[in-house]
């Protein structure tokens, strides 16, 4: 039922299913409402940590682009001179505690996302399912920081911001409809909200009428899994030298089919393995007689090291990379 209810989101034709599921939904976009009146009339008290903070988020359930944008922003902020740092729930991680994150944490204790951020950025880091309380830990523990950029937290309206980022990939609103029925966190007209967030389309074009700024992904190129946990950098070159060889792809993200399509549209021949979102990789989904295998930085943080048999485990480096005018506008909102 899951995976019918989960197909049925993506359908722009909602069907019999969503429609059982209505009842549900309105009484969740209800609560939302109720929660989100509370804040603007001042019922609710949201939480200034003394920084400007940067939300990234997504009105959708599952993964959009999320870290990715998160990333990008935290480069940018580095080349404006700026001292950021992130926050993040850790989805995935084992308890809620707030915690730092290093280049080392296990995977386990920090989440995969905030580890991929941490060892890209460098930035200091901190997990928390409180947000409010995962930025304070971390301006205590840093002071410098200047600027938070929080991955998700989109709805986690105690946190006081500057600005919100809301992310959207190929997939856009799908059904339109709110959770269960849909994949919808919130509605659509929350973008029409003063003042209203920036919408970034992880696509190659919107896909929602929202209007909004267009990011392209590529890939960084490759590096084996051992360099990369010392901090060897993505090559191009080795990512060319797969062609012709038969590759296996494991990824365990939210749309593991566009990771393959990058890498058959890099001229690699590949054997796919698509696995859940934040799969914990306990045991690995290609053949052990397998002679190369490409995954994603995010499953790369769950895998030892260690040598894996006859099998070259390479990392592929995935670069995002918004229009130049998302970042003037985010410059201007930051300034406001």
């Amino acid at each position: 039922m899951r995976d019918a209810l989960w197909r049925a989101w993506w359908t722009p034709q909602p069907g019999a299913l969503p429609a059982l599921m209505l009842p549900l939904a309105v009484l969740f976009g209800i609560a939302g409402a109720a929660r989100r009146a509370g804040f603007r009339a001042g019922w609710l008290r949201a939480v200034d940590v003394g920084v400007p903070v940067i939300v990234v988020g997504n009105l959708i359930v599952g993964g959009a682009g999320k870290t990715p944008t998160v990333i990008a922003i935290v480069q940018w902020l580095l080349r404006q001179g700026r001292q950021p740092g992130v926050i993040s729930r850790g989805h995935g991680r084992a308890g809620a505690a707030v915690q730092a994150v290093a280049a080392d944490s296990p995977a386990a204790e920090v989440g995969d996302e905030p580890l991929v951020i941490r060892r890209r950025t460098g930035v200091p880091t901190v997990v928390g399912r409180d947000r409010v309380a995962a930025a304070q830990a971390l301006l205590a523990r840093h002071p410098a920081v200047d600027v938070i950029v929080s991955d998700d937290g989109l709805q986690h309206r105690r946190l006081a911001r500057r600005v919100e980022v809301v992310v959207f990939d190929a997939r856009g609103a799908g059904n339109g409809a709110l959770l269960p029925s849909g994949p919808l966190r919130e509605p659509m007209s929350v973008l029409a909200a003063r003042p209203s967030p920036i919408v970034l389309y992880n696509a190659p074009k919107p896909s929602t009428p929202a209007p909004g700024f267009i990011g392209r992904r590529t890939l960084a190129g490759v590096v084996r899994l051992g360099p990369w946990r010392e901090g060897a950098a993505f090559e191009l070159q080795a990512l060319q030298a797969l062609r012709g060889r038969r590759v296996h792809a494991a990824a365990g993200i939210a749309e593991p089919q566009r990771f393959f399509a990058m890498l058959e549209a890099a001229g690699l021949a590949i054997e796919p393995h698509a696995l859940p979102d934040h799969a914990r990789f306990t045991t690995l989904p290609w053949p052990a007689d397998a002679t190369d295998a490409v995954i994603t930085e995010k499953d790369a943080v769950k895998i030892a090291p260690a040598p894996h048999g006859p099998t070259a485990v390479w990392v592929a480096g995935l670069d995002f990379e918004p229009e130049a005018a998302f970042f003037t506008e985010l410059a201007h909102r930051l300034s406001a």
